[in-house]
């Protein structure tokens, strides 16, 4: 009889439960998984410094190529540039005048020879020669080209534009090129393997979110079942008190055991909407969303399957963190040759085309006038203190700083695996005797229930069988459980959590 009407309770919850589902979104734990993957900010911050480490690649491998760049300027004058004096520029524009004066100081000198007069009174050709060089007058052409020439000394500065295009090859930079292209290259790796390491951690945290829930709704139903058994034990000893067979304190002890159960009930109630609330927000959805794991209302916690032992060597290759820190010092490795390069000589090609206005390639004139200019740049460092000597060695010492480091997560990624491994196969162990015992809880329990009904049992007896048969599942759902974080938490120690 008993085990009737706990059949038809179990029945009755179960469609209840059915029913309530159906307006519920019923996820599975890669659905959860998938759904953290797209939602976590973690995890977008680590996508985003991969495409940053992207374009840093690419950056430092646009200094191969030439780099090309035009540059203009205007400039006003309050004053030009003169090449020559006032003083000078005076005398060349008054040069005919002194000419002419001087010429005439020669015709007045010469006139006042008799010789000279005799001739010009008695050669009509000398007094044509005469007369025509006191008639011409010379200063003004003179005067004409000397300020020509004092205007050419005078430079039009006082509007002033020029333009250049400068082309810049480097031929070798003492290795800083190369070595920036492969540090980028390393940064990228090492965005990547930082990605890997938090997408690990999200897995994880999903998995023990959601076997969580598992756990608290397997305890949530047992308690509900534990409360049904509870009632229908109570119904029982009300007939039996009032048939004269049981006493009242036989009915006060089953109470307070139904209010345990409620009271388990309620707490594995509330336990488990904060947990549904942590996992909603673990996957991008509203706190408040009904949600239904297809595990929740699983009768057995799966099992996971045990691993072949992987070596340490195994390990070290698929672990992301070994991985960042080996790339970590391979960057730091090129970090030391940029530090070099900086004491080594550096070599150029350089080509420039010039515009100007005024133009420097015609007399400074008022016009554009442009020139072509191609040469080698050499730089050689020779004395800056001991700086540069003094970046490589420190650039040394962080490198083998991260192969200490290095070599200190190995040891310790070596023992947390063991410690895993160990406990993985304790929660192994531990969840086969929690079988063995839920298996002898029940059977202990249909006895007590059969010597119940034929009244050959107390209820203090069936109060414990009860009790020990709710225990026995406590423990069977917790080792189950506990054996799955342990399985997860280990797959992240060896590596075996992979972004596909």
């Amino acid at each position: 009889m008993m085990k009737k009407i706990i059949a038809s309770i179990s029945a009755i919850l179960v469609c209840a439960t059915s029913l309530n589902v159906r307006a519920q979104q019923v996820l599975t734990l890669d659905e959860c998984k998938q759904m953290a993957i797209e939602n976590n900010n973690a995890l977008k911050t680590a996508q985003q410094k991969i495409e940053i480490a992207n374009y840093d690649k690419k950056i430092a491998f646009a200094n191969y190529f030439p780099k090309v760049s035009a540059a203009g300027t205007y400039m006003y004058s309050s004053e030009d540039i003169k090449l020559i004096s006032d003083e000078s520029a005076d005398k060349l524009q008054n040069m005919g005048t002194g000419v002419q004066n001087n010429i005439t100081d020669v015709m007045t000198s010469l006139m006042s020879d008799p010789a000279v007069i005799s001739k010009y009174l008695t050669d009509p050709a000398f007094q044509k020669m005469v007369n025509t060089l006191k008639g011409a007058d010379i200063a003004t052409p003179i005067n004409a080209i000397g300020a020509q020439i004092a205007e050419a000394m005078t430079l039009d500065m006082q509007n002033t534009t020029a333009a250049i295009v400068s082309v810049q090859q480097p031929i070798f930079m003492g290795g800083k090129i190369v070595a920036s292209n492969a540090m980028a290259e390393y940064a990228k790796q090492l965005a990547e393997s930082q990605y890997d390491q938090e997408y690990s951690q999200v897995i994880v945290d999903i998995e023990q979110a959601y076997w969580q829930i598992v756990s608290i709704a397997a305890k949530k139903q047992l308690s509900e079942n534990y409360a049904a058994l509870l009632k229908q034990m109570s119904a029982d000893v009300d007939a039996l008190i009032a048939e004269g067979y049981a006493t009242p304190s036989d009915a006060l002890t089953i109470k307070v055991k139904a209010n345990e159960a409620d009271m388990l009930y309620t707490k594995a109630t509330n336990g488990l909407a904060l947990a549904k609330m942590l996992l909603c927000k673990e996957i991008g959805l509203p706190l408040d969303s009904e949600i239904v794991l297809a595990d929740e209302n699983s009768e057995v916690i799966p099992t996971p399957e045990l691993t072949e032992v992987l070596t340490d060597e195994q390990v070290y290759a698929a672990r992301p963190e070994i991985r960042s820190l080996d790339l970590a010092k391979k960057i730091y490795d090129q970090k030391v040759t940029i530090a070099r390069s900086d004491a080594l000589p550096k070599v150029a090609l350089s080509a420039n085309y010039v515009i100007t206005n005024p133009n420097v390639l015609n007399g400074f004139q008022n016009n554009f006038g442009g020139f072509f200019t191609a040469g080698v740049m050499v730089s050689v460092p020779i004395y800056h203190g001991g700086e540069n000597i003094h970046k490589t060695n420190k650039a040394k010492a962080e490198a083998a700083l991260t192969q200490y480091k290095l070599d200190d997560a190995k040891e310790k990624i070596s023992l947390q695996v063991a410690q895993l491994r160990q406990q993985e196969n304790e929660a192994f162990e531990k969840l086969t005797m929690a079988q063995s015992n839920l298996a002898n809880a029940e059977e202990n329990l249909r006895v007590a229930n059969a010597g119940w009904s034929e009244g050959m049992v107390a209820s203090s007896v069936l109060l414990q069988a009860q009790t020990a048969w709710l225990q026995a599942h406590s423990e069977c759902i917790e080792t189950g459980v506990e054996l799955q974080m342990c399985s997860v938490k280990l797959a992240k120690a060896e590596g075996r959590i992979v972004n596909e």
